[in-house]
């Protein structure tokens, strides 16, 4: 049975936080303000102990509200935390591997760059695909070839399974991604706008994919 996404799929990134002066407290209490129901955490800096603890206070914020919470790489430490899935990369756990883990239902997600991992994906027991870069992107100093949104198109063509796009997703091409046969969006830099609240920013991404 096919999952239901949530449009938009913010992206908690420790290592962006950081250079950005910013807490997860107060960046997930932006989210939850603004009325976000599906959330990642990334850490890709810190060990299990930090992860765990980053992603106690993120179920604290959300605790009250329809929110479902995916961990980043680590199965294990999803299981740990209590939360709803993992997100694993072509480099991690198999989603197979990463399903014996987390358990059927907990969901489980995997990125994907070529139309190869997207058919692989389709076959496997995940539950969404990723796919991207769909735009450049500067927070992954080693990110795969940019897809555009003719990738978006030909990746929704190889799969029934719902498709989060990410990399570069702006406020202004957002739109463009759905249309492009996305079911979701996720997006971690773009959220954070001098100036600008990240309530409001991601207020303002929900308002363009409605």
């Amino acid at each position: 049975m096919a999952i239901a996404l949530a449009r938009l799929y913010p992206i908690v990134d420790e290592g962006l936080l950081s250079r950005n002066v910013l807490d997860v407290a107060s960046f997930a209490e932006g989210l939850r303000e603004a009325g976000v129901r599906l959330v990642q955490y990334r850490n890709k800096v810190d060990g299990p102990q930090k992860v765990l603890q980053a992603a106690d206070v993120i179920r604290g914020v959300f605790a009250n509200v329809e929110c479902r919470l995916i961990l980043n790489d680590r199965a294990d430490l999803a299981v740990l935390a209590g939360w709803d899935g993992v997100h694993v990369g072509q480099g991690d756990l198999s989603p197979e591997d990463s399903r014996r883990v987390v358990g059927p239902k907990r969901w489980v997600g995997v990125s994907t760059h070529t139309e190869e991992q997207v058919r692989l994906a389709d076959s496997s027991c995940t539950d969404y695909v990723a796919v991207g870069p769909v735009f450049v992107t500067g927070t992954k100093l080693d990110a795969e070839p940019v897809i555009g949104l003719a990738g978006v198109k030909v990746a929704r063509s190889l799969t029934k399974k719902p498709i989060v796009a990410i990399g570069g997703i702006t406020r202004e091409n957002a739109r463009s991604v759905i249309d492009a046969g996305a079911d979701s969006v996720a997006v971690i830099s773009a959220l954070i706008v001098n100036g600008e609240p990240v309530a409001k920013v991601a207020r303002d991404f929900l308002d363009v994919l409605r």
